[in-house]
């Protein structure tokens, strides 16, 4: 205990005897004996720090990783360029450091710059309000699904098909334990059944949820299923890629009451899946009822502008009971980069990115059906991620693939049994002409 706890072997005893204890082990004593472990842990002896180091080396080279492998897998994650600028800045003692801004007349600069993060969320969104940062994409939506439980006062939420399957096993989790029910949508021609959603739309239905584009890669209709939703009186939440948005019409401007989304890609690295960070916008007549907290601006009585925890819905600043959500902090620091990545690129820059994603993955798919290996899975509009039905097992392609340092797709089959044949391509700015054409030329002999 004394080699990671600065304590002698007097003060231990010292601090025992002033809560009314004589051993350590006391301590445990409400732990039942029949579960203890009678033994030490069965970890090797300790090493010395270079000798811990060079482990870790030798650990870690056993992965794969896009500075290494071409990338052209999605389904979640995905692999953007992200300026040397950030990683700069980020690294600041100030930004590295900071944690939720309990005292505002201290906290300036982070509420700042939440707030400012708040605005870009917004303008890409269309929405009128957003909360400072969820910890992810499938969280976020989860959370969606709640608060639109609590506005509309009903207890089912429709979601469709099309969304992540792990989004999908989140909200699953987060409605069990609160009595919502959930029921799937199905997809015709990888969008959503509107026949099939329109027939599920009963009294009790909250929200319908949708993911644009969705897991296949394919843009939904969201103006009808929007209309289809209002009409039953229920909210309609939408999920996007916001790197989309720069190019497609935002979803407030099609009906959308809360709008959700994973941030990695504004600027966060892979990290081999995470921290990443969810972000979360809603109407204004919703404010009340949004998880975690929002950040307002004002002016203090010398009339200077300053910035404040405009609403606190969390259960730490509030009776637990009153509390919209138990979610306890903020992706700050993530929420951070996709500032600086959105300052940096600007409306241009985000639109060239969009626009060089949409171009080459089409493309990429085009090239793939012309060498009649590849068939086209549905018949739809997608961005920068396509799927398609293969001749050749997929994961038999993805080995090969991995043989030529190329990180191929995801094999659908995996979460969806009749698209067994279906192989999901992501293909972002930074995939070169030569990269696309390596990768069809080794799956397409």
């Amino acid at each position: 205990m004394s080699r990671y706890i600065s304590n002698t072997p007097q003060q231990q005893a010292e601090m025992l005897a002033a809560i009314g204890l004589k051993e350590t082990e006391d301590l445990f004593q409400d732990i039942p004996e029949q579960v203890r472990l009678k033994r030490d842990l069965a970890l090797p002896e300790a090493i010395s720090e270079w000798e811990l180091v060079k482990l870790m080396k030798d650990k870690a080279q056993k992965n794969s990783h896009v500075d290494e492998y071409t990338c052209f897998l999605g389904a979640g994650a995905y692999d953007h360029f992200i300026p040397s600028l950030i990683d700069q800045i980020i690294s600041r003692q100030e930004f590295y450091t900071a944690y939720t801004p309990y005292q505002p007349e201290i906290s300036q600069g982070t509420l700042q710059s939440i707030f400012e993060y708040q605005t870009m969320i917004c303008e890409l969104t269309g929405m009128e309000v957003s909360n400072a940062s969820m910890y992810d994409g499938a969280s976020a939506l989860a959370e969606a699904a709640l608060m639109a439980c609590q506005a509309a006062r009903r207890s089912k939420v429709l979601l469709a098909r099309t969304i992540h399957p792990e989004s999908k096993e989140v909200i699953n989790t987060y409605c069990r334990f609160r009595g919502v029910e959930t029921q799937e949508v199905g997809f015709k021609d990888g969008q959503v059944d509107l026949k099939d959603l329109e027939e599920k739309l009963t009294g009790d239905v909250a929200a319908v949820l949708v993911q644009s584009p969705n897991f296949f890669g394919v843009i939904e209709s969201l103006q009808e299923i929007g209309d289809l939703a209002h009409k039953n009186k229920s909210l309609f939440i939408v999920s996007v890629d916001p790197i989309s948005l720069a190019i497609l019409k935002p979803p407030g401007e099609l009906g959308a009451d809360i709008v959700v989304g994973e941030g990695q890609s504004l600027g966060n690295p892979l990290n081999f899946g995470g921290p990443y960070l969810g972000f979360l916008a809603a109407t204004d007549k919703l404010m009340r009822k949004m998880p975690g907290r929002i950040v307002g601006q004002t002016k203090d009585k010398s009339g200077r502008r300053g910035f404040v925890l405009t609403i606190q819905t969390r259960e730490q600043h509030i009776r637990r009971e009153k509390a919209t959500s138990n979610i306890c902090s903020n992706q700050a620091l993530n929420a951070l980069t996709a500032t600086i990545y959105l300052t940096v690129l600007g409306k241009v820059g985000l639109k060239e990115v969009a626009s060089l994603c949409l171009q080459k993955s089409h493309y990429a798919y085009q090239e793939l059906i012309n060498t009649g290996k590849f068939f086209p899975a549905f018949n739809a509009p997608f961005f920068k991620e396509f799927t398609v039905k293969s001749t050749a097992p997929v994961e038999e392609l993805n080995q090969k693939l991995r043989e030529e340092k190329i990180i191929g797709g995801y094999p659908l089959g995996k979460t969806f049994p009749e698209l067994a044949d279906g192989w999901l391509i992501a293909v972002t700015e930074k995939r070169t002409k030569k990269e696309i054409d390596t990768l069809v030329r080794k799956v397409g002999k």
